[in-house]
């Protein structure tokens, strides 16, 4: 039950960002459940309808902060080793992207779920679920590009003529 708890709170974490919106999210999504059990038709569903229970708070949270100004928790970075740089590179890529394309990200990558069990959580098609993937994918591969780019002083002036 940990470690289910620990996923749940990882998916949280990476929509909404905030240890207060994580904490909300987990027991509204709990209480929910709770108070739903009875409709849930398939006990071998369970996880994919708790993540998907828990993703529609998160999204409701953030929804409701959009209406508010908050500040943000800077993140301190002075104590990472130098290998550590490229996997937070990597999660700020991720947490840049549009909500549709870092949810499957987190899913399929961090939560190790496989297609199917995405598409039923997120009620889409695997084959959406894939097309999603692909562009998330590319979209990293771009950011990652960029990174490269300033990081050797590249100017991108694009391509258009």
């Amino acid at each position: 039950m940990k470690q289910a708890e620990l996923q749940l709170y990882q998916t949280a974490w990476a929509i909404v960002k905030r240890a207060e919106d994580c904490d909300d999210a987990m027991q509204e999504a709990i209480l929910k459940a709770f108070k739903s059990i009875h409709t849930l038709r398939e006990p071998s569903y369970f996880k994919t309808w708790i993540f998907r229970i828990l993703i529609n708070e998160c999204l409701r949270i953030l929804e409701r902060n959009k209406k508010t100004v908050a500040f943000s928790d800077t993140a301190q970075f002075g104590s990472l080793q130098r290998n550590e740089y490229s996997a937070v590179d990597l999660r700020d890529a991720v947490d840049r992207l549009e909500e549709n394309l870092k949810i499957v990200i987190v899913l399929h990558y961090y939560q190790d779920m496989n297609i199917n069990q995405v598409a039923n959580i997120l009620q889409l098609t695997p084959a959406a679920v894939k097309t999603r993937l692909f562009r998330a994918r590319q979209k990293l591969m771009q950011s990652y590009s960029d990174q490269q780019d300033q990081k050797e002083g590249k100017i991108n002036y694009g391509t258009s003529y």
